[in-house]
């Protein structure tokens, strides 16, 4: 076997090509012990193990290897290298749904030698169905830390690997991969795979990373740096950002600086044309979210920038491994901002349902005997909608629930009792990952021995290259261009989109708003704090505003001679908006009408978790009681997040006569939280 696994690897990679420190004992240890969790660090060659494991299983005349993978992109990644190794590899997943049956065709015929599945296959009837499972010859859990609750990229679907296990052949071998499994995690992993599973580590320490650190709250300060700094580092890389807004506008400013660089984020829609771009150095960056993570494979990426500190230690390894896996030395710059703190706080709370919160999801389906569909949920619960997704989920995966053909939810009576305890446990553990990240940040010991510490690894000596080791900078800590400082804050208050929507609840929108404009980013740029300071220390916006505000209308170029202003009213703040539309008005000389009352004292907005609670809200707590002019209006307000109240008041103008409707917002919180983050 050793022989042949010898001879794989020259197959693979040349004549002279030689297995690095543990990859040949993984091999023997697939076949002899069957049952493997290999955790090593990022580009140490994991997937080679499987592949070359894969072509001595095949060459046995064995069945293919399923590999379990969670993300699309890591999953084109590993086919394209497969198949340049001679493997035949094939995915199944959402995007590819009209090639599965020819797929499964090619497997019946024996012709393909590794699958890549995702874990929410596992939940479709139809691939159950349809699946061959008696040609499965070898299983793999790629990102095996995804297993665990407690681990930083929970993915519920991976929890129905315990129940796949009983449609596989007995005793063929199972290899669970990961870069970040600490104890807590590994014991989980090992409950779904089986106690018997044997643990191999490696050393996670990343010799060709030099790590850098820079403390510089200001967005506009950072997004300078960057512009100034990005044409020094070798190659090309990617830059990470907590948001997909930051993602956006990141990349929108360096173009303006001349960089050729792309955002990327779970929303693209043309994610694998850009990671091609990357791959061949036609662009010099994507600033992306951790949607561009866990198995992104350029060997040659000279650069990692984060222009945000990232959640956690785990988040931060997985992305500064896509650097330098095949050079000398790569680039790690982490930035750290004002405004992380508040991101990473929201991502914690959001990123699973509490137990509570799951309960509240089983109990409305189970008093519902007609069922409910994923919008009937939102309007019971008070939810965020990923949440109520993941809950869903969930519920899903332990059986609890089921769904049926017309996406209608009902209970199967199935007992599960919450465990409160844990729940706050884990969130609790997520606060202490925050905490060490941030102590990460100010350590003056090596970076590099902080991380592989904080894995649960042994680290040996100092890396020796991050600049706490070498006592020396490679990028200065400040932005040596002051004026770059500026045009980047002007990025900042030079508008952002308030796009209109185009349904009510679930219903069309017969009334859409026409594309609204918000003059600055709420409590980032110069403009956005005096909004905040305003708002909640004044009570009344300072008259630099008023006038801003003004000569931003005046360009946006929407005045007509019969052009009007109306407010959105508050009743907890009954002047501010008012008097400054008022005196916006004035100053462009056209009229403001009282036209829109509140017509109850309901809840804030801010306080309604998803689209179509925030809707309701909405459409409970205004009126427009009488018509109203019949030019253009413009719909003023201080502060945008959702949207909604802008699309039911324009909604409710346009009933009583209104032209069409144009949102303005002094500020936007969506321009630097769209926490939808990946």
């Amino acid at each position: 076997m050793e022989a042949k696994a010898h001879e794989c690897l020259r197959q693979m990679f040349g004549t002279d090509a030689q297995f690095l420190e543990g990859q040949l004992e993984a091999i023997k240890a697939i076949f002899e012990k069957k049952k493997l969790l290999l955790v090593q660090r990022t580009g140490w060659g994991k997937s080679v193990v499987y592949f070359i494991a894969t072509k001595i299983n095949r060459s046995m005349g064995k069945g293919m290897t399923l590999v379990i993978s969670p993300l699309i992109a890591l999953m084109r990644d590993q086919v394209e290298n497969a198949n340049k190794l001679g493997i035949v590899a094939e995915t199944i997943n959402s995007e590819n749904e009209i090639n599965w049956d020819a797929i499964f065709t090619k497997i019946e015929a024996d012709l393909c030698d590794l699958l890549l599945v995702s874990p929410e296959r596992l939940g479709n009837e139809d691939f159950l169905k349809k699946m061959p499972w008696r040609k499965v010859g070898m299983f793999v859990v790629d990102e095996a830390h995804c297993i665990s609750e407690w681990g930083h990229d929970f993915r519920p679907d991976y929890q129905r690997i315990v129940k796949m296990l009983s449609f596989l052949p007995s005793n063929i071998p199972i290899v669970a991969t990961t870069a970040t499994a600490n104890e807590r995690v590994t014991h989980d992993i090992k409950q779904q795979l089986g106690e018997d599973l044997q643990v191999m580590r490696g050393n996670l320490v990343r010799e060709s990373l030099k790590i850098q650190i820079i403390h510089m709250p200001s967005r506009a300060e950072r997004m300078a740096w960057i512009a100034e700094n990005l044409c020094k580092m070798p190659g090309s890389g990617i830059i990470y950002t907590l948001t997909i807004s930051d993602a956006e506008h990141l990349a929108s400013w360096l173009r303006m600086c001349g960089y050729a660089v792309e955002s990327y984020h779970s929303a693209s829609k043309n994610r694998e044309n850009l990671e091609n771009k990357l791959k061949a150095n036609e662009i010099k960056a994507l600033v992306a979210t951790s949607a561009l993570g866990m198995g992104f494979d350029k060997p040659d990426i000279g650069f990692v920038i984060h222009f945000q500190r990232p959640q956690n230690i785990v988040n931060y390894y997985q992305q500064i491994g896509r650097a330098g896996r095949k050079l000398d030395e790569a680039y790690i710059v982490l930035l750290v901002g004002e405004e992380d703190d508040e991101i990473c706080q929201h991502f914690i709370e959001s990123a699973f349902p509490t137990q509570d919160e799951v309960s509240l999801i089983l109990r409305a389906i189970e008093r519902s005997p007609n069922g409910l569909r994923f919008t009937d949920l939102l309007s019971v619960v008070n939810m965020p909608a990923d949440k109520v997704e993941k809950a869903i989920k969930y519920l899903s995966v332990i059986e609890c629930i089921k769904k049926d053909r017309s996406s209608y939810y009902y209970p199967t009576f199935r007992s599960w009792k919450p465990d409160l305890t844990k729940s706050e446990l884990i969130k609790k553990k997520r606060y202490e990952e925050l905490q060490k990240m941030k102590e990460f940040t100010t350590t003056k010991d090596c970076y590099m021995k902080f991380i592989v510490e904080e894995l649960n690894d042994q680290p040996g000596e100092p890396c020796g290259k991050c600049t706490n080791c070498r006592k020396t900078l490679y990028f200065p800590d400040k932005v040596l261009n002051t004026d770059l400082i500026q045009e980047a804050e002007e990025t900042l208050n030079a508008g952002f989109t308030i796009s209109p929507k185009k349904k009510l609840g679930n219903s069309k929108n017969p009334y859409p708003n026409e594309v609204g404009k918000a003059m600055t980013l709420y409590g980032a740029s110069k403009y956005g704090k005096y909004v905040q300071q305003d708002k909640y220390e004044v009570g009344r916006f300072r008259e630099e505003l008023v006038e801003m505000a003004a000569q931003f209308i005046k360009r946006w170029g929407i005045l007509t001679p019969t052009t009007w202003i109306t407010f959105v009213p508050s009743l907890r703040r009954p002047n501010l908006v008012k008097d400054f539309a008022q005196r916006l008005a004035k100053k462009l000389g056209i009229p403001c009408v009282e036209a829109i009352v509140k017509s109850k004292n309901v809840a804030e907005q801010k306080e309604m978790n998803n689209y179509i609670k925030k809707y309701l809200n909405a459409m409970e707590s205004f009126d427009v009681p009488r018509n109203v002019p019949n030019g253009p209006v413009i719909l003023v307000d201080d502060v945008v997040d959702s949207g909604w109240t802008f699309t039911v008041c324009g909604f409710k103008l346009r009933e009583k006569g209104s032209g069409l409707v144009y949102p303005f917002a002094l500020a936007t919180t969506k321009g630097g939280f769209s926490y939808a983050n990946e």
